[in-house]
């Protein structure tokens, strides 16, 4: 694998474009709102240690089920500037994080880094993140992926231990506060290294194949430093107790997220899940029966004089049987299978009562626990073999309830962690940004000399002349520079953003005079890191991380 084009990635993505991808990213929003579409390109592909390949955002939406952040947006109390620009552009379950932020309820926020090279304004993206979660109230979490940086890319300890620092202190220097958060490296974490062991137990090969491609050539220190990640991104669940926890990444790190809440429910005690009958149904089937159910049930208490809503497993397949779903139903999901499984099921119940209940099913749950279940769900209950109905619970009660039983015996009673997605920032020299080239990208360690120089350089969305730019308009949506504005210079200053791009479009703004100012605000931004980074010097050598490893390696990739 090419280490540059995927430095740093773990689990926060970089911020990087690959030149594979078809283009360059859906800009940045110039109000606070998306401004076109992508173009449809290639096929996404989500590889955690490859070139990031993403040209069309919309496409993870349908091929791997992220969310569209504007979904939530309204929901975020302060939102940063990286959400109203459209920076960050998806989410996996943010509305939990959201709530809990607007209701002052606990939170965390996570996410590492894997020290392969210097920290670089890709990056910042991410340290911005964690630290403004922070600032809201969350338990913040940094780590050092070292593990996965000596596994996966053969990097020495003595490597490590130099990138690690550096990695620390950029963080430290924009604002996270160690006192009140947690920084870490996977090697040094003996509660996430036994996490890991225990999540392990929950996966499989297959799934590795099929999630990252690993064959035969794989190693297994690789494959381990994989479970390892899920166990960092669960690592904040361990402490205190479970909570919301979002994980800002870049879309290629997307399959760790999958993969780790697979995991955090597969090691629950119990699954809760809505049920009608004694049989079983899936999601899809859940829907049709419900809207069954529904309709039937309010029929019948309006005809009863007592109220009485009886509804039967034949009649809802007779109800079933000529129902046609909404038109947006029918495009999410193949009701056509589901409907002819529901009918089966339904059919096969007869006289059965159709009734909603919570069923509580044990998944991993000792004798103890299964009991102590039993006697805390309240109200009408049935008993069974492997799973408990509950008649006057609603699924959230059901799912706390679940949960206190679990911790009170020594399960983990994980949630499902949440994560948002931002957008890979382009080269300043055009295509991806790599760490292998150091004109397309601004090191946070760069001399502030050289990053002006640097920006000064870059690659325009302007016109060949003066002539054209003025009468045309630049290219705002296709230039680096206005990226750069609207991903790190502007920070919380939305006018400046709006400012540069509409001058820029309407012929206002020639290129010289925009690189530099940009040039001049990149130096003063670097000037200001490295100051604040000497700082913070005193500060990470009083902290309990070991930056000095006295590990043995045999280093390189197998």
């Amino acid at each position: 694998m090419d280490e540059d084009t995927s430095e740093g990635a773990t689990p926060g993505g970089d911020g990087r474009e690959s030149a594979a991808a078809g283009g360059p990213p859906t800009p940045p929003r110039t109000d606070g709102g998306t401004e076109r579409a992508d173009e449809p390109t290639e096929d996404v592909a989500l590889d955690p240690w490859g070139s990031a390949s993403v040209g069309d955002y919309a496409d993870l939406f349908a091929e791997f089920g992220i969310e569209a952040f504007d979904d939530v947006a309204d929901d975020v109390p302060d939102p940063h500037y990286l959400m109203r620009r459209g920076v960050i552009f998806g989410h996996r379950e943010y509305d939990a994080v959201a709530e809990a932020m607007a209701n002052d309820e606990p939170f965390a926020a996570l996410s590492g880094f894997m020290p392969t090279g210097d920290p670089h304004i890709g990056h910042k993206l991410v340290f911005d993140e964690i630290i403004w979660h922070q600032q809201q109230g969350g338990d913040a979490f940094g780590l050092i992926a070292d593990l996965e940086a000596h596994s996966a890319r053969g990097m020495s300890w003595d490597e490590i231990d130099e990138h690690a620092r550096n990695y620390l202190l950029s963080l430290l220097a924009l604002g996270f506060d160690a006192e009140e958060g947690e920084l870490y490296r996977q090697s040094d974490n003996r509660a996430v290294q036994d996490l890991g062991f225990e999540l392990g137990s929950k996966a499989n090969f297959s799934e590795f194949e099929a999630i990252y491609g690993f064959d035969g050539e794989t190693n297994i220190s690789h494959m381990q430093s994989v479970i390892t990640q899920t166990a960092d991104i669960l690592y904040p669940q361990l402490v205190d107790e479970p909570k919301p926890t979002v994980i800002p990444v870049g879309p290629d790190q997307d399959p760790h997220v999958r993969l780790t809440r697979d995991l955090a429910t597969r090691v629950r005690y119990f699954k809760v899940t809505e049920a009608f009958a004694s049989f079983e149904l899936d999601d899809d089937e859940r829907r049709l029966v419900r809207a069954a159910y529904d309709a039937l049930a309010a029929g019948n208490a309006a005809d009863d004089a007592d109220g009485d809503a009886d509804v039967r497993c034949e009649d809802a397949a007779a109800w079933l049987a000529d129902y046609e779903p909404p038109e947006s139903d029918r495009e999410s999901v193949d009701l056509a299978a589901a409907k002819s499984t529901a009918l089966d099921k339904l059919e096969a119940g007869g006289k059965e009562p159709l009734r909603p209940r919570v069923r509580f099913f044990d998944r991993n749950a000792t004798d103890e626990a299964f009991e102590a279940l039993i006697e805390a769900v309240e109200g009408e209950k049935r008993v069974f073999e492997g799973h408990v109905d509950a008649f006057d619970l609603t699924r959230g009660e059901a799912e706390s309830v679940a949960r206190e039983v679990e911790i009170d015996h020594d399960g983990f009673g994980f949630r499902q962690p949440s994560s948002i997605y931002h957008r890979f920032m382009t080269g300043l020299t055009g295509g991806k940004m790599s760490s292998s080239i150091p004109a397309s990208h601004i090191s946070l360690l760069d001399d502030p000399e050289d990053g002006y120089d640097k920006v000064k350089a870059a690659t325009t969305g302007g016109r060949d002349t003066a002539e054209e730019q003025r009468e045309l308009g630049g290219e705002a949506d296709e230039c680096p520079v206005y990226e750069l504005y609207a991903y790190l210079l502007a920070g919380d200053d939305d006018e400046l953003t709006k400012t540069v791009y509409s001058e820029c479009v309407n012929g206002e703004r020639l290129c010289g005079g925009c690189k530099e100012q940009a040039a001049e605000l990149m130096r003063e931004f670097l000037e200001d890191h490295q100051e604040k980074r000497a700082e913070a010097e005193e500060l990470l050598d009083d902290l309990d991380i070991d930056l000095d490893s006295d590990r043995r390696g045999t280093g390189g990739e197998h």
